[in-house]
Parts: C-alpha cells; sequence; structure tokens
C-alpha cells in the first residue's frame, strides 16, 4: 500500500514538473515547431496616435502600503522618490519626452501646502478606518519645486491629477455627494504658474467614475466639475498660448456613465482617460494564462471600442486616453508583471489601444509596486521598459490596419515608422514551442523589395546574419528579437537580438540596436518571442 501511494505521488510530481515546464523555452534541445504565416497590411491609416504616444505613471502610495503580505512601493511615492538617482533620470530623457501622470488611488486624499494653512503639511498615515485605508495627507511646495525641475531637466510632459473629494461627503451608500470644492486645486495652480512650471494636463478625480473605487460621483455631477475646472484653467492661464489639457475621470470604463458625462461636457473636457485592469488581482493564480491566451487579449478590446463608439457619436471633440493600466490590480504580481512575460500584455495592449484611435497610454507604473517599468529598490529597467522605450522610437502615429493568418498564437501590429516613409511591424510569439516564419504584404505599396519565404536548415535563431554595417538600399530590412534570459519567461532580464539588456556602471540605457536582415529571408519569430521589424523600403499613402 505504501508504495502505491509513493508511485502515485512520484507520477503526480512528474506530470506538474511537466506541465510547469510550458512556460519555458528549451533553446538547448531545438525541439520547436517551425509554421508559416502572413501578415496583410492595408495601405491607408486605420487611426492616430499621438507622437508621444508611451505615458508613464508616479504613485502616491507610501512604503507601508501592503497587498496580500507584500509591501512592494518601498520609496516610490512622490513624496520620497529619490530624483537624484541617475538610472531614473537617465531612463525618462532616453524618451524625450516621456508623458508622466502623477497621481493614483490616494490622489483624492491629497492637499496642497498653501500660505493660508495653519496646520502641518503632514504625510500618509496607514489607518483602516479611514476610506482607502490611509489619512489624508499632504504636499508639500517644496517637494513640488524639487518634482517640477527634476521633469523639467529629464524631459517630461507632465499631467498632475487632482484631489475631486475635496468639499463632498460621502453617503449611507457610498458615494460621494455635493459639489467639487477648488479651493486648494486652485491655490496649487496658481502656484505652478507664478513659479514658471509647465503642466501638460490636470485630471479631476481618480477611479470615481461608475461604481467607483472607495466611492463615487455621479456623472452629471462630475460633468459640473470639469466645467468648473475648464474655467479655472482659462482664468489662470489667460494670456497664455498653449494651455493644459483638461483630463477626466481617470477611472473604469462605463458604458452608461461615460455617455451622459460627455455629452454634459462637450466643450469643458480635452481628454477622456479610463483605466485598464483587465486581468484581474495580482494574487490570481493564472494571471500567465489569462496573457498566453490570445482570446483574453482579444476581449480586452471592449473598452476601447466601447469608448470609441460613444466620442465618435457625440458632440465633443475629447479624444481618449488610457490613464492608468497595470493590468493586474494591487500592486501586480512579482515575476509576472514585472517580468519578460508581461511585454505581451503590455505591448498587445498598446497595439489594440492604438488601433481604436487611444492618442496616449499611461503604463502604472514608472516605479512602484510590482508593475512597473523600473525595478522599486534598483531603479534598474524591468523587461518593459525597453519593450516601450523601443515603440516609442520606432512605432509612427499613423496606425495601420493589419491581418495576420498562419497561427493564433500570433499577435501582428502595424504602424507607419517613426523615421523613414516605410513600416514597422510588431509581432508578438504567444506560443512557446513554435517558431513562425513570417511574410508580409501589402495593398497600395511602392515597394522596392519582396518578403517571401525560404525554408533554412536551422531552427535555432540566428542574430547574426549580417553585420550591422550591411546596408543595400531597398534590400534590407532591421529586426529586433526580444527574448527572455535563459528561455524564462518569469526572468527580469530581457534580451535584444541575443544580447543581454543592461544599464552600465554609469547609469546610462543601453542602445538598442537591431540587426539587418535581407528582405528575401521571412521573419522568424521564435518561440515566446517579440520582434519589432523596420521596413523602411515599403511605401504605403499613409505613410508618405
Amino acid at each position: 500500500m505504501g508504495c502505491s501511494v509513493l508511485n502515485l505521488l512520484f507520477w503526480c510530481l512528474i506530470f506538474w514538473l511537466f506541465c510547469h515546464s510550458s512556460h519555458k523555452v528549451d533553446s538547448q534541445t531545438g525541439n520547436v515547431d517551425v509554421v508559416q504565416g502572413s501578415v496583410f497590411v492595408n495601405g491607408t491609416a486605420a487611426a492616430k496616435t499621438d507622437d508621444d504616444f508611451i505615458c508613464a505613471t508616479l504613485d502616491w502610495w507610501p512604503p507601508d502600503k501592503c497587498d496580500y503580505g507584500t509591501c512592494s512601493w518601498g520609496s516610490a511615492s512622490l513624496l520620497n522618490l529619490d530624483l537624484n538617482n541617475t538610472i531614473l533620470f537617465n531612463a525618462i530623457k532616453a524618451f524625450s519626452p516621456l508623458k508622466i501622470r502623477l497621481g493614483g488611488t490616494l490622489q483624492d486624499k491629497v492637499i496642497y501646502e498653501s500660505k493660508n494653512d495653519h496646520q502641518p503639511c503632514s504625510p500618509f498615515v496607514k489607518n483602516s478606518e479611514e476610506l482607502l485605508g490611509f489619512s489624508q495627507g499632504c504636499l508639500p511646495m517644496s517637494r513640488w519645486d524639487e518634482l517640477n525641475v527634476f521633469f523639467k531637466n529629464a524631459g517630461a510632459a507632465v499631467v498632475f491629477g487632482l484631489n475631486a473629494l475635496n468639499g463632498r461627503k460621502i453617503g449611507s451608500d457610498g458615494s460621494a455627494g455635493g459639489a467639487w470644492n477648488s479651493t486648494n486645486a486652485e491655490s496649487l495652480m496658481r502656484y505652478t504658474v507664478n513659479k514658471g512650471y509647465t503642466i501638460h494636463g490636470w485630471e479631476l478625480g481618480n477611479e470615481l467614475s461608475g461604481g467607483g473605487v472607495g466611492t463615487r460621483v455621479a456623472a452629471d455631477q462630475y460633468a459640473s466639475d470639469i466645467i468648473s475646472l475648464q474655467h479655472i484653467v482659462d482664468n489662470i492661464y489667460t494670456g497664455f498660448e498653449v494651455k493644459p489639457l483638461v483630463l477626466a475621470p481617470g477611472g473604469f470604463f462605463d458604458e452608461n456613465w461615460f455617455s451622459e458625462f460627455i455629452d454634459k461636457t462637450p466643450e469643458s473636457l480635452q481628454v477622456v482617460s479610463h483605466h485598464i485592469y483587465n486581468l484581474g488581482p495580482g494574487v490570481d493564480d493564472h494571471l500567465i494564462d489569462k496573457i498566453l491566451n490570445p482570446s483574453y487579449l482579444t476581449s480586452g478590446s471592449q473598452p476601447f471600442s466601447g469608448l470609441q463608439r460613444i466620442l465618435q457619436n457625440s458632440a465633443s471633440s475629447a479624444v481618449s486616453w488610457v490613464g492608468e493600466a497595470g493590468g493586474a490590480y494591487n500592486s501586480g504580481r512579482n515575476l509576472v508583471t514585472n517580468a519578460f512575460v508581461f511585454s505581451f500584455w503590455y505591448l498587445d495592449q498598446l497595439g489594440m489601444a492604438s488601433v481604436y484611435n487611444t492618442k496616449t497610454y499611461c503604463r502604472q507604473t514608472l516605479i512602484g509596486g510590482n508593475y512597473g517599468l523600473l525595478n522599486t529598490n534598483s531603479y534598474v529597467p524591468n523587461p518593459d521598459y525597453y519593450s516601450a522605450l523601443l515603440w516609442h522610437r520606432l512605432m509612427g502615429s499613423n496606425v495601420l490596419s493589419t491581418s495576420f493568418s498562419g497561427t493564433t498564437k500570433i499577435r501582428a501590429y502595424t504602424h507607419c515608422s517613426k523615421s523613414s516613409q516605410g513600416i514597422t511591424v510588431l509581432l508578438i510569439n504567444l506560443d512557446g514551442n513554435t517558431t513562425v516564419k513570417v511574410q508580409v504584404s501589402t495593398e497600395n505599396a511602392a515597394s522596392h523589395g519582396a518578403l517571401t519565404i525560404k525554408q533554412q536548415q536551422t531552427q535555432k535563431t540566428k542574430f547574426a546574419r549580417m553585420s550591422r554595417d550591411y546596408k543595400v538600399d531597398g534590400k534590407t530590412r532591421e529586426e529586433y528579437h526580444l527574448t527572455a534570459k535563459d528561455g524564462d519567461i518569469h526572468s527580469q532580464t530581457m534580451l535584444l537580438n541575443g544580447k543581454i539588456l543592461t544599464v552600465n556602471s554609469s547609469g546610462e540605457i543601453p542602445p538598442l540596436e537591431p540587426i539587418n536582415v535581407s528582405m528575401q529571408d521571412p521573419i522568424n519569430v521564435a518561440p515566446f518571442s517579440i520582434v519589432f521589424v523596420d521596413i523602411p523600403s515599403v511605401g504605403l499613402p499613409a505613410c508618405a
């Protein structure tokens, strides 16, 4: 009987190891299937993003913000972030500019220090009996000065989230009633203008739309408050050639709420912002399964398409932004939302949001929690940082309609190239056991070369097929292959064309250099890999 139990346990262990080994690519055995696929790119623009589409957030959470027994925020708060860190500075500077949205859950509990205050400007204190689990916190103007100087020098375009709960009372039903008291916000805005600080946009409130998080504000009242904010901006910025944007509501998409809100703010709102956490809580053990499921990824288009439809049918000229997107709420999950695998979700979100005319996409976070582009403690870039930087440098603002055939495991997106009149194709391989040889075809293209599929003897990915200096006009393309170290998609180390990406001893961001590949070769998309392909010789009407 004991032997039977031991045998059963042994075979259960073997089965468990087999199932969990599927999240790692075995680059040594070469036991990889090869299939062929085709990308078709339409020659006309389907949508348009901002040139500085990539955005990241900085939050207010103090060090004792904890989720599921883990405290992952460290000193990443706006109140205590190390603004003298060289890596942080260089990471922002590499985008030039990087939009940064300052806000988050606690923004609606922040007061701004002013000359009329008779109370000390104190930080947040954890208190489970308070709304959102913390006391009111205060932003000292000395810290606001430091932040603005840092952002200016680093080349950031700042969007600041204002406290929208001032003046309201929380009712027995959990809703926040009454009009917004703008006095403290107006004081901050006047101080900002008097100091000569440039703000790209003022956003009112965080996750108070629809059912809200913690509390909620009715759409008609929120619309009235936005009209008030627009009047304040117009008044304070009188005589300015360029005024800051007014953004709202920075919450989860609710069709009825957003429809009413947009309908009642036709001339007082420039950006409709919404948040994305479609993977569920960070504690979910099925996050990887969702990320690698193409059907699940596709289902994430619903808020994009819903908001696009509302805006198209409204009298408003406002555009859509994703103001905050961390994928998995409650600070994400270590070795998932800060690891290589999360670039599958993140880049797919960027591609999908672009298709639905989203102008800007703000990642939660630049640093902080388990979903930061930078490591919370060391400030060293996580894989998604490099994914974001490559997107920023390669993908232009014109979005091209793209389809893929051959396998459902490839996600494909195409934009006009940022640095040429060609196109840049993004290919994401969600399959850990299959290499896909891809051919690109276009409609209305004036191409000087054709991509054709040619079988190769080896199944291993070759990253040094040509030297970096080898270029023949119209006969080569540039490829950027992103893979995980040792094939482990939980790794926090990313490889570009087989070379580890890491900052040097001076904290400088590494160069992101492509390989040149003949136009006669297929695009080889290795298992669990991401490829950006810049094809300057393909000319489309939308990219002229």
